[in-house]
């Protein structure tokens, strides 16, 4: 299966990073497609065998999706890795620059067929 790698720098250290990334009263704010494009709703139980859900929504209401999966792996301010709810593996690389004041992101997962 043909993997997707997509890689981000976020000025602002790493344990503000992890809580915006994981905590579902901020993921609702972020997750979104693009501006016409909202997350009204997203739960996160973050332990291996814990599950996450998003719904994502069209602000028009025309359209709408699910978003699910179970952990695989947590290490907190470090890695996640997890499985869709269709099957496909995901994992999640957090670090911290050496002056504490940028975090990378790196996200790699199983492309769709």
């Amino acid at each position: 299966m043909e993997k997707i790698t997509v890689e981000t720098s976020v000025k602002a250290p790493l344990e503000k990073v992890w809580n915006f990334w994981t905590a579902p009263d901020h993921i609702v704010k972020w997750n979104n497609a693009s501006d016409d494009w909202h997350t009204p709703k997203a739960d996160n139980d973050l332990r291996p065998g814990g599950k996450f859900s998003s719904r994502m929504e069209a602000k028009d209401g025309s359209m709408g999706f699910d978003f699910w999966g179970i952990y695989n792996e947590v290490k907190p301010h470090e890695l996640i890795t997890y499985t869709m709810g269709d099957g496909r593996k995901a994992s999640l690389h957090f670090t911290q620059s050496a002056e504490g004041t940028e975090t990378k992101i790196v996200e790699t997962f199983d492309a769709e067929e």
